[in-house]
């Protein structure tokens, strides 16, 4: 039986090759494995992120309205800025680690705001585990915007760039 650190290191090896399903089986138990298309991810995760803000932001209104509170102007801000970034595309981490904008600090970064980028394009690093995995943007456009720091430890599926796409 494959352990969990096994595991892990299958789905890391699969994301980072042309593999779209891959099946494992020993001693009665089965593992599969499937990759979605880039583009199904990108094209449901401006949506997704656009509702979210918008859900939490009525209940905590209508509390403070009901406590005599002024609910604050910041909250219509972000709604119209979720309208903005559903034309964006969202380039985000396939996995847990630590996000570099460059392969090294002697080195300039892989991409700026205002950099052009196309599918094969890398555009930064994920270290996770001491194995530096080389992010590539899997869309042609503009970045428009870095939403990570150099050195932050990001999640799995977190945004990383937004990409105006041409």
């Amino acid at each position: 039986m494959l352990k969990i650190q096994e595991i892990r290191e299958l789905i890391k090896l699969i994301d980072q090759s042309s593999i779209d399903e891959f099946t494992y089986e020993n001693e009665g138990a089965k593992l599969l494995l499937k990759k979605s298309a880039p583009e199904a991810v990108y094209s449901h995760a401006a949506p997704a992120a656009a509702e979210a803000p918008v859900q939490q932001a009525a209940p905590v209104q209508a509390a403070q309205q009901s406590a005599g509170q002024e609910a604050p102007k910041a909250e219509e801000k972000p709604a119209a800025e979720s309208v903005q970034d559903e034309n964006l595309v969202k380039i985000t981490s396939p996995m847990v680690g630590t996000f570099y904008a460059a392969s090294s600090p002697e080195t300039g970064n892989y991409v700026e705001l205002g950099s052009k980028v196309k599918n094969d394009t890398v555009v930064c690093i994920v270290e996770a585990m001491k194995l530096f995995n080389e992010i590539e943007a899997e869309t042609k456009g503009e970045i428009v915007e870095i939403l990570a720091e150099n050195g932050q430890l990001v999640e799995y599926g977190q945004p990383l760039f937004l990409v105006k796409p041409e």
